[in-house]
């Protein structure tokens, strides 16, 4: 069974190609366009993993992140376009568990997610994941 992967970023343009580049490697795919609805969806559709965008205008990627570590442990990934170590700090002890500066190639995405899958359930063999040609797009931010 696929592991799915919810995707949270206010730039529908983001969400779209991540959710295009990850069910090519075998994942299944939520989007979610304002924080609010990342965590009503991180609440009701259990996802493996959770990749989120800070600068959000409703609910930014801190409060997000901290609302959904009230009720889980899913594994959260941080996507944004400040590269700054001070707020990279801060999101993790926020709860994130993970953090990529955008532009992230997509080779290095998916290994990141990959690594996160297999710390959350040990059995990364089982997941039926699939890797299907080079790995060579790139994640720009919005």
């Amino acid at each position: 069974m696929p592991t799915t992967i919810l995707v949270i970023d206010d730039d529908v343009a983001i969400t779209e190609l991540m959710s295009m580049l990850l069910k090519t490697h075998g994942f299944d795919v939520i989007t979610a366009n304002t924080g609010a609805d990342g965590i009503n969806a991180a609440k009701t559709k259990n996802p493996g993993v959770v990749l989120l965008d800070l600068m959000m205008p409703d609910v930014d990627g801190w409060q997000v992140c901290k609302a959904i570590r009230k009720f889980s442990n899913v594994p959260i990934l941080i996507l944004s376009a400040i590269n700054d170590p001070r707020m990279v700090a801060s999101v993790l002890d926020a709860g994130a568990d993970d953090f990529l500066v955008k532009p992230v190639p997509s080779g290095v995405l998916v290994a990141h997610i990959r690594k996160m899958v297999r710390r959350n359930t040990g059995a990364l063999d089982s997941l039926n994941l699939k890797q299907t040609g080079p790995l060579t797009s790139t994640i720009h931010p919005s």
